[in-house]
């Protein structure tokens, strides 16, 4: 469903955010990042442009490359920042290689933040490893799905109650996974959070 129909405006930001994953040639897969943000009258930035960054041009365009294997195992990390309000921010790039040898897995949210936080980083390519790491997932799924056989029925689904939709006590769970299904009054309050 749309959204509804909005009050007559004026645009005059926009933030991109694009997330792509690829299948290398020797089996990895590299996921990538991007980040822009685009205003559409001038702003004063001092240290752009004597001063003022037009229409179009980007305050911020950044990007991060990570190299996984199936696992999640990060193997490789790469942040790149080509347009960026201060010209000392490009110098905390090469810090997201901090990111190798972690693992996307629980707590690799809390880890980034304890590596990127703060003066440790930048807000916005921090900001943009939420996106990236569930990019991961979606990248490899059918690979994973395969390999693991987990859509099989007979498996447990990872995906399960982890949202709304997966359930344990839902339609879908009940549909496709019949073996993992189990009515609402049977569910274990423990496992509700």
């Amino acid at each position: 469903m749309p959204l509804p129909q909005p009050t007559e405006r004026i645009l005059e930001h926009t933030r991109t955010v694009t997330c792509t994953g690829y299948k290398r040639s020797d089996g990895l897969w590299d996921i990538e990042g991007h980040l822009s943000d685009i205003k559409t009258a001038p702003i004063e930035i001092r240290e752009r442009n004597d001063g003022i960054v037009e229409p179009g041009e980007p305050i911020h365009l950044l990007a991060i490359r990570i190299t996984i294997d199936l696992d999640f195992n990060i193997l490789d990390a790469v942040a790149s920042m080509d347009y960026t309000p201060y010209r000392m921010c490009p110098s905390i790039a090469d810090r997201y290689q901090l990111l190798i040898g972690t693992r996307i897995a629980p707590g690799f949210t809390k880890k980034c933040k304890e590596l990127f936080s703060g003066t440790n980083g930048c807000t916005h390519l921090l900001e943009l490893l939420g996106p990236i790491a569930t990019t991961a997932f979606q990248a490899t799924h059918t690979e994973r799905k395969d390999i693991e056989g987990w859509g099989d029925g007979d498996k447990k689904p990872q995906v399960l109650n982890t949202c709304h939709t997966f359930g344990s006590s839902g339609e879908v769970v009940e549909k496709y996974w019949p073996k993992f299904y189990e009515p609402a009054n049977q569910i274990k309050t423990e496992t509700i959070s």
